[in-house]
């Protein structure tokens, strides 16, 4: 047998080399697709759940007599473990009093009222002050337009939590203002946790004490 007979034929020399090549696409796009991150979503060969009619957002569906995809909640309906029965820990409340204690599930220490301190730092001194006074930056600013003329400004000086009247709130009514505002001031229940409220309270009584405090040490 000759040389030239022994040799494959020179398209099924090209054939193979070309299914080689192919054959090794795949494992390409596979190592490719685990090394890098993409925005697109991923490939699915087989779609199973991946893929399913659905509703987009705001979209309308006949299903429903108001004809909207999107259901709004249940009235009256609460999240387990959300129906808030405690009316001291949530609303300052005991009976139909004020409260004027902190609640139970509360450990009162120095680090409450450090904590206390932070949070009145952040969201109270920019108008009540550093000191409970009513002069912070807010107010200081709203003066001075004021008394510039500008504007129109009419200005209410935010309240002094050192007043008479303020002193002799329960803490329970402080937290429930904290919460819900009064007059000028929107509350801050969105915006703050129910503890750190408590600890806002605790703090500002603090604060009055040490501004109030008699040479026997009563406040």
């Amino acid at each position: 047998m000759s040389r030239n007979q022994s040799q494959l034929p020179r398209p099924f020399v090209y054939a193979g080399m070309i299914l080689l090549v192919l054959a090794m696409i795949p494992p390409a796009v596979i190592a490719y697709a685990r090394a890098t991150h993409s925005p697109l979503p991923r490939i699915q060969l087989q779609q199973d759940m991946g893929v399913q009619n659905r509703f987009d957002t705001q979209q309308a569906n006949p299903m429903f007599r108001d004809g909207r995809a999107m259901r709004p909640r249940v009235s009256g309906t609460v999240a387990r473990g959300h129906l808030r029965e405690d009316e001291h820990y949530y609303d300052g409340i005991v009976g139909d009093d004020w409260a004027d204690t902190i609640p139970i599930q509360i450990e009162v220490d120095r680090a409450f009222l450090e904590r206390g301190r932070e949070r009145y730092d952040i969201f109270c001194a920019i108008c009540h002050g550093v000191a409970g006074f009513g002069d912070g930056m807010v107010h200081e600013r709203a003066q001075e337009l004021v008394e510039s003329g500008r504007h129109g400004t009419v200005w209410v000086p935010p309240t002094s939590m050192h007043t008479r009247e303020v002193r002799e709130k329960p803490i329970g009514e402080l937290f429930h203002v904290i919460t819900h505002g009064a007059r000028n001031m929107a509350g801050y229940a969105s915006q703050i946790p129910v503890e750190d409220r408590w600890a806002i309270a605790a703090y500002v009584q603090a604060m009055q004490i040490s501004q109030h405090a008699d040479e026997e040490g009563d406040s």
